[in-house]
């Protein structure tokens, strides 16, 4: 179990908000069909502490009572993702079809109407054929300026579905978070990976003023936001995107940093407060959990808690992966 959880941590990117409520009872359950695999895991995004797995059995229902004390996100067998605020009783039926999965939920008001705000940005993904994976875009030769107005649409239409939702406030806050890592990355990331890929410049794919393509939008600092892996990747990059437009103003050429020194650096620079706590957890957990040369960590783990820390968490999570 926990060398399953070690692999799973090192291929997210983790965390956890600020925790300062009571831990409560909280219960997923799932029956499960068509599933071809000997075991049915069940894998929290935010800390490895909240896990289970099972002997896969049709129809069998598997339970998991575990405690929490704010929203978490857990995947079932990697691929189904389910919110759970403390206190919700949340049960999926889950029907494996080839490479299809049909999800159905119910249990206590909130789990469910959390759930199904989850599932209509599948949908909604399904339907606007927006794919989540950048180099599969690349692959199959979409344009920029295509990838980014589905983008802007997308952006639209989910946060409609958002504001309308029955939803708490929590999860749409995770879900608005995830949203603008898709929307923003695709912004950031996408010309540049196509011009890397593909040859052509980013003055050429008729996308506009690249350095102003993020101007507008507010980074999020709300507790589910800094608890969503995916916000975690969006906010790095972002940085080194500001870095690389402020050198474009003074015409220098930027190259993003390789080394997790200079990583931290940047991003102990560009952030502050919150957002900052959360980047640099999140970059030495990554690194501390690659493995190698860990020893590299101590001094940016001492300069973190000395300077930047103030999340309990963090500091306690990244003391275990030391030990």
């Amino acid at each position: 179990m926990i060398k399953r959880i070690s692999t799973l941590l090192m291929a997210m990117g983790l965390s956890i908000g600020t925790l300062v409520a009571q831990e409560v009872k909280t219960t997923l359950s799932a029956q499960i069909y068509g599933y071809q695999k000997d075991m049915v895991y069940f894998d929290c995004l935010q800390t490895p502490f909240i896990a289970q797995e099972f002997y896969t059995n049709p129809g069998e229902e598997h339970i998991y009572n575990f405690e929490c004390k704010d929203l978490v996100c857990l995947t079932i067998n990697g691929r189904t993702t389910v919110l759970l605020q403390p206190g919700d009783s949340l049960h999926v039926d889950i029907t494996y079809e080839g490479k299809s999965v049909q999800v159905e939920y119910s249990g206590s008001e909130r789990a469910v109407a959390n759930n199904k705000l989850m599932k209509s940005m599948e949908t909604l993904k399904r339907t606007l054929r927006y794919k989540n994976q950048l180099l599969g875009c690349v692959a199959l030769d979409i344009k920029p300026k295509t990838r980014i107005d589905d983008s802007r649409t997308l952006l639209e239409k989910a946060t409609a579905l958002i504001e309308k939702s029955a939803a708490s406030v929590e999860a749409k806050n995770y879900v608005a978070a995830i949203i603008d890592y898709d929307v923003y990355m695709s912004f950031i990331e996408y010309p540049v990976m196509y011009e890397s890929v593909r040859g052509l410049a980013i003055a050429e794919q008729e996308i506009g003023d690249y350095w102003t393509i993020t101007e507008g939008y507010t980074l999020r600092g709300d507790n589910q936001a800094l608890m969503c892996p995916e916000y975690a990747s969006l906010l790095m990059r972002y940085c080194f995107y500001m870095h690389a437009k402020a050198a474009h103003n003074e015409g220098k050429t930027y190259e993003m940093p390789k080394m997790m020194e200079e990583m931290y650096e940047q991003l102990a620079e560009c952030y502050e407060g919150g957002q900052r706590d959360f980047v640099l957890y999140i970059l030495l957990r990554n690194f501390i959990m690659n493995g190698q040369e860990i020893e590299r960590a101590d001094v940016l783990y001492k300069d973190y808690v000395e300077k930047y820390n103030s999340n309990a968490f963090y500091k306690e999570m990244l003391d275990m992966l030391l030990q």
